[in-house]
C-alpha cells in the first residue's frame, strides 16, 4: 500500500513517535488528518510540514471524549479517509499499589478505549474504500508483561488482541489491520526516570524517526498481524509466549533496579 496521494488520519501527532510519524508520511507525499491535544504544538507541526497536494488538517481533541471523537468523524466525514493510524497513548512507571486510579483509568481510557471506539466510528468510512489500513500502534510491552507498567501493559495487551480480533473479522474486506508494537523510544513519554532505568539495564531506545520509517516500510510491504520493532526485543516476545518462565526468571534478576527507579527513594 503506496501511502503517497491517500488521506492518514494520524492520532497523538505531536507526541514523539506520532511527529516523526507525520513528517515521515508527509515526505512519502500522503495528506494527513493530524489529532493531538496541545493547539499550539499541532498548529505548528501542521504548518511545518512538506505538503505534496492538498493542505493538511489538524484538530486539537481529547480523543477520551465522546464529543471529540464525534468531531473528528465529522472532519473525515468529506476526506477520502483509507488509513487511520492509532497513535496516541500515555504511559507511567509505577507499581501498582503506587498508581493512583485516575492514572490507572486515564491509561486505559487513551490507550484502548479511545483507539477502539474511534476505529468502530470511522470503520464505515474505511470499507467505502477499495483498499484501506487500520494501524494500531502499540508497544513490545503488549506481549512482555514488565514489572512497573502494570497497568500500561494491561492497556497495550488489549490493543494487540484487539487488532487481532479486527484483522480476523475484516480478512473478506479490502481493510486490513496491521499493529505495530515498538520497544522503548527517545521520547517524552519515558521520563528520566525510564530513561535511567534502561541505561541501568542495558535496555536500548531507539529514535523515533528509526520508528517512523520502519512503519512505512510496513505499510508499503503491505504487512498484516503484529510486527515488534527492534531486535532482542522480537525475540523476547516469542520467547515470552512459548517460555514464560523463562522470562520470569530474567525479570525477577532485574527487579531490584526497576523497583529503585519505580519508586525512588526521597
Amino acid at each position: 500500500m503506496r501511502v503517497h496521494g491517500r488521506t492518514i488520519l494520524l492520532t497523538g501527532a505531536t507526541g514523539g513517535i506520532g511527529r516523526a510519524l507525520a513528517l515521515t508520511l508527509a515526505e512519502a507525499g500522503a495528506q494527513l488528518l493530524l489529532v493531538a491535544r496541545d493547539a499550539v504544538a499541532l498548529e505548528q507541526l501542521g504548518r511545518a510540514l512538506p505538503c505534496a497536494g492538498a493542505p493538511h488538517r489538524w484538530l486539537s481533541a481529547d480523543l477520551t471524549q465522546e464529543a471529540a471523537r464525534d468531531e473528528v468523524v465529522r472532519i473525515c466525514a468529506e476526506a477520502p479517509l483509507s488509513m487511520l493510524i492509532n497513535n496516541a497513548g500515555t504511559s507511567e512507571l509505577n507499581f501498582l499499589q503506587d498508581t493512583l486510579p485516575e492514572t490507572i483509568e486515564r491509561q486505559f481510557a487513551l490507550n484502548l478505549t479511545a483507539p477502539v471506539l474511534l476505529t468502530r466510528l470511522l470503520l464505515p468510512k474505511l470499507l467505502t474504500q477499495q483498499s484501506a489500513l487500520v494501524l494500531n500502534v502499540g508497544s513490545a510491552f503488549g506481549s512482555i508483561g514488565y514489572p512497573g507498567f502494570s497497568v500500561y501493559c494491561a492497556s497495550k495487551f488489549g490493543l494487540r488482541g484487539f487488532s487481532e480480533a479486527l484483522r480476523r473479522e475484516l480478512a473478506d474486506t479490502g481493510v486490513g489491520v496491521l499493529h505495530i508494537a515498538p520497544r522503548a523510544t527517545r521520547t517524552a513519554l519515558n521520563s528520566e526516570r525510564v530513561v535511567a532505568m534502561n541505561h541501568a539495564l542495558g535496555n536500548a531506545m531507539d529514535d523515533p524517526l528509526q520508528v517512523a520509517r520502519q512503519v512505512l516500510q510496513c505499510i508499503e510491504r503491505d504487512r498484516r498481524g503484529t510486527v515488534v520493532l527492534g531486535w532482542p526485543e522480537r525475540l523476547y516476545t516469542v520467547i515470552n509466549a512459548v517460555l514464560p518462565a523463562v522470562t520470569d526468571r530474567a525479570l525477577r534478576k532485574a527487579l531490584p533496579v526497576i523497583r529503585r527507579f519505580a519508586r525512588p527513594q526521597p
